[in-house]
């Protein structure tokens, strides 16, 4: 096959012209959420009606899932599937060959060890061809972005996003992208690797400063990284805990999601190193052959996250200790998720609820935390670490299309209305989901929605939303819908689960009518405000344009811009009280 003194000699690569700047990457977190429902709140409030599976199931399309260590402070293998044979740290790789569809997603954080840090952290991502014929590995849509190309805007619940120009965190912005199907031309379209020969897929820095040029995900081996401080050498290692002195550590992000295809077997990999010196101090990009080194020679990259818990043995275990769902660092089976919601499974409608009914399908769900369905989505791991995820719990990257077949089987005209909403964990509750009149201020999803559907006429709508929804948030209707009596209308919804986004979530379809139906709260609590489709708008033409928006952002806050932001401003919420515990 090949041997590990062999790929040192791999020097080949191909470098690509770097693009204009770009929006932002994926940011990646595992919810932090107990295997018990939460106590009840005195600010909730119930809604009963039936919550469902959601039909279909992922496709086994593998994904190359790159997220742990999440936060990366010690140079290192992120995620290997090369065989371990001849490497100096053969449980750093896991033996995994790609060929035809797959995914590569990756998200990792760089933070500085004392509040002065400037330094990059790189991110390289190789592939090898270990056969005897050349493959050619095709780029389908590629995209990557820091965090500071997508700071955490303060948006309103529900915006729409016909061009991609709204977005709230880099994992939002990323997903947004690749459901528009846009790409970044900084990955050409195809490539051929010769025989037992590597290509140099992501040479991305991570900088804890700005830099004066877009800072691609394929930065030029060698590229000269200016501004970077002269006392570098003074700098602790990372297993040096610094001295707190009040002042924010400076932290960055980077996530990318790529679609690719290869006609032959391939090897992945990613992995993590400050950025090399030149003679005169400054940054630099590294070399495939620095790459191909550490690779060979280097250990699993730190400080390595907390240690999942098993799921069946946790199953079989006291349930009131803690569960652990862990970050992902493997290989995972499945991409996509297609669902069409019928009344049955040879139907080809799902009939409305009663007038003031609703039905809900979850999405998205992780053990212990399924709304009561027990349908875990989390897509199982073909390969991993022994430290990291059993799952992978929250499907990042995962594009979720559910098609929605309305009929209204009524002699009266009913309108409907369709909303995403994060409910509160229970899973002792089935037939309803609990809300929080007042949600508090732990945003559990930001990304965009792609709802099509059709018009009395028969045409064809498509509207692109931008959801953020707060932990226990009922959420705004994305669509109400009129449907003649004894009519059909077809509507599908879609979404890439964003990574800046903590799960489950759930779609409920609601016909609308008497609001006392589902036993809804007191009247001192306001419902969420529908508003109507205009059929007429620009914004909700079949194919929206990638054109500058017209529709301004709220006002930045600067300070949400820089690079020296502190860490919260990278992880979700539920992620910060999983670290604290």
């Amino acid at each position: 096959m090949f041997t590990a003194l062999a790929w040192l000699s791999l020097a080949p690569t191909v470098v690509n012209a770097p693009i204009p700047p770009s929006p932002a990457p994926i940011v990646a977190a595992v919810p932090a959420i107990e295997g018990q429902a939460l106590p009840r709140i005195p600010d909730e409030f119930t809604l009963y009606h039936d919550v469902l599976p959601l039909p279909g199931q992922l496709n086994n399309v593998p994904v190359f899932n790159s997220n742990s260590p999440e936060l990366v402070q010690q140079d290192g293998i992120l995620l290997s599937t090369f065989p371990g044979d001849e490497m100096a740290h053969a449980d750093a790789h896991l033996d995994f060959a790609f060929e035809g569809r797959f995914d590569f997603f990756a998200h990792h954080i760089a933070r500085g060890l004392v509040p002065d840090d400037r330094r990059t952290l790189f991110i390289g991502g190789v592939i090898y061809n270990p056969n005897p014929e050349p493959v050619t590995l095709t780029i389908g849509q590629g995209v990557s972005y820091l965090s500071q190309e997508a700071p955490f805007y303060n948006l309103p619940a529900l915006r729409f996003n016909p061009d991609g120009s709204v977005f709230s965190g880099p994992g939002s912005r990323t997903v947004a992208d690749v459901l528009q199907q846009r790409r970044q031309s900084q990955w050409p379209r195809q490539i051929v690797i010769p025989p037992e020969q590597t290509y140099l897929l992501v040479n991305a820095p991570i900088p804890l400063r700005r830099l004066p040029f877009a800072a691609d995900a394929t930065l030029p081996p060698g590229s000269i990284l200016p501004g970077a401080p002269n006392n570098f050498q003074g700098y602790p290692v990372a297993s040096v805990v610094p001295r707190a002195d009040g002042r924010p550590l400076p932290s960055n992000g980077r996530s990318l999601l790529l679609h690719l295809e290869s006609d032959g077997p391939v090897y992945a990999a990613t992995l993590a190193m400050y950025a090399p010196r030149t003679d005169e101090g400054e940054e630099r990009a590294p070399t495939l052959q620095e790459w191909l080194r550490l690779l060979v020679n280097g250990r699993l990259a730190g400080p390595r996250d907390i240690p999942p818990t098993n799921p069946e043995e946790y199953a079989k275990s006291d349930e009131d200790s803690r569960f652990f769902y862990g970050r992902v660092a493997g290989v995972a089976q499945g991409s996509q998720w297609e669902a069409r919601a019928v009344d049955e499974e040879d139907a080809d409608y799902l009939t409305i609820p009663a007038a003031g009914e609703a039905v809900s399908y979850v999405i998205s769900t992780v053990d212990y935390n399924t709304f009561g369905t027990s349908q875990i989505q989390s897509a199982p791991m073909l390969a991993r670490y022994s430290d990291t995820a059993y799952r992978a719990h929250g499907n990042y990257g995962v594009h979720y299309k559910i098609r929605l077949p309305l009929h209204n089987a009524t002699d009266r005209p009913q309108r409907i209305a369709l909303s995403l909403q994060t409910p509160l964990q229970d899973e002792t509750l089935k037939h309803g989901l609990r809300f929080l009149r007042n949600p508090v201020d732990r945003i559990f999803f930001r990304g965009t929605v792609r709802v099509q559907y059709e018009t009395e006429t028969g045409q064809q709508q498509t509207r692109y939303i931008h959801v953020v929804q707060r932990q226990g948030e009922e959420g705004e209707p994305l669509l109400r819908l009129a449907l003649p009596p004894n009519a059909q209308q077809n509507v599908t919804v879609e979404l890439i689960y964003p990574p800046d986004a903590t799960p489950p979530q759930v779609l409920t379809l609601e016909t609308l009518g008497n609001a006392s139906a589902r036993t809804r709260p007191p009247a001192t609590v306001e419902s969420a405000p529908v508003s109507d489709v205009d059929e007429s708008a620009d914004s909700l033409s079949p194919v929206p344009p990638a054109t500058t928006s017209t529709t301004p952002l709220p006002v930045i806050n600067t300070a949400a811009e820089v690079t020296e932001t502190d860490a919260t401003d990278l992880i979700p919420a539920s992620m910060d009280q999983f670290l604290a515990d």
